[in-house]
């Protein structure tokens, strides 16, 4: 548990920076669930997307800073890199959707570059099982993977999936990134019942997420033999 997310130990780094990029990465993670809880509100309709876009932009900023400051401060031990790298794909895709919802930029641009950002993700989850044997971390990678996916199927494909993608992205806003946080804070979230309770929170929120995208295509799927239906009988 003491690895989660970013936070992987790197044999000869130093301690103290370790613990500096610790905090500052769950103050990042904290932001993270702000802007995370305010786009699936844009993306269902609750919210503007200008207001949010804005929002977007500062913490995206924040998103930067940090891990250039870290950086610096960093012994460059390839293990605090790869710490470091993971912060600037959630800022980078914050200051991208800001500047697309304030200029009304073609979202495909965006789109393509969650794809890539899924695939990097897929490579840490896959990294948190395999060399760290980190279960919340490597299922908490794989939801945030299938986030951006979803961000480049609707951007890029133009699937009509807002509605789907506005829940999923409102309930890892939570069980991924500000409920996680706030334990930290308190100071028990590397406790052994915390890991097991999120372990668990984490696998009920994936089996509500096919669950739902099952819901979710359904009425696609009834959609479209309405419309076949209506084709013949004009034939």
């Amino acid at each position: 548990m003491e690895n989660c997310f970013f936070l992987f130990e790197g044999g000869e780094c130093c301690e103290k920076i370790f613990f500096t990029t610790k905090h500052m990465s769950f103050v990042g993670l904290f932001l993270s669930g702000a802007v995370l809880f305010l786009n699936s509100l844009m993306l269902t309709g609750k919210a503007e997307a200008k207001s949010v876009g804005v929002f977007n932009l500062f913490v995206g900023v924040i998103q930067l800073i940090i891990p250039f400051y870290l950086m610096m401060v960093s012994g460059q031990h390839h293990w605090e890199l790869y710490n470091y790298a993971s912060i600037f794909l959630f800022g980078l895709t914050y200051l991208y959707v800001g500047v697309t919802a304030l200029t009304g930029l073609d979202g495909r641009g965006l789109g393509w570059f969650c794809l890539w950002v899924a695939v990097i993700a897929v490579v840490y989850t896959l990294t948190a099982v395999i060399h760290f044997h980190d279960a919340v971390s490597a299922i908490t990678w794989g939801m945030w993977a299938f986030l951006w996916l979803l961000f480049f199927l609707s951007n890029s494909l133009q699937m009509k999936i807002d509605h789907y993608l506005g829940m999923v992205a409102f309930i890892q806003s939570w069980v991924t990134l500000t409920i996680p946080s706030l334990l930290y804070f308190l100071g028990i979230w590397n406790t052994p019942v915390v890991n097991q309770i999120w372990l668990i929170v984490l696998i009920v929120s994936i089996v509500y997420f096919c669950i739902s995208l099952f819901k979710f295509r359904l009425p696609i799927q009834k959609g479209n033999e309405r419309m076949e239906e209506t084709d013949l009988k004009r034939i």
